[in-house]
């Protein structure tokens, strides 16, 4: 295929047919700050290898990453044992009294469990149930 001879239009400009290391880097760098040429390229402070320049090749260009040391597992943290009695009891208690004092407010119509609360018994009825069932997350059979 014939290489064109057509020079580009503008001075930053990179013709499509040349590689990337066959074109010189620009006066700014790639962040447009002057006296930083651009990482990579013949101008950054790194020693010029010892082979000649010749066609890029991919597996040149490809880093390989380095290898992570990998993390000691530790065992999983075992339980210890089962939940006491008591522990299940007040579990369901509070459960059975949310519950309970949700329903004793509806059927008196707000008279009982405590009627200077108002509609605030029904938040403390849900708050005594969601005690309870917060307790089954650390319930071991």
């Amino acid at each position: 295929m014939p290489e064109s001879t057509e020079k580009p239009e503008q001075a930053g400009s990179t013709p499509k047919d040349l590689p990337p290391q066959a074109v010189a880097p620009s006066v700014t760098g790639s962040a447009g700050k002057p006296g930083k040429a651009p990482s990579g390229t013949a101008a950054s402070n790194k020693p010029a290898s010892s082979k000649p320049a010749s066609k890029p090749d991919a597996k040149n260009d490809v880093r390989k990453p380095k290898a992570k040391k990998r993390k000691k597992r530790r065992p999983p943290r075992t339980a210890g044992g089962p939940t006491p009695q008591w522990y299940k009891y007040l579990m369901f208690t509070l459960m059975v009294v949310g519950l309970l004092w949700i329903i004793v407010f509806y059927v008196t119509q707000g008279l009982f469990p405590v009627p200077a609360f108002g509609n605030w018994n029904i938040l403390i009825g849900f708050g005594i149930a969601i005690a309870g069932f917060l307790m089954t997350l650390r319930w071991r059979g």
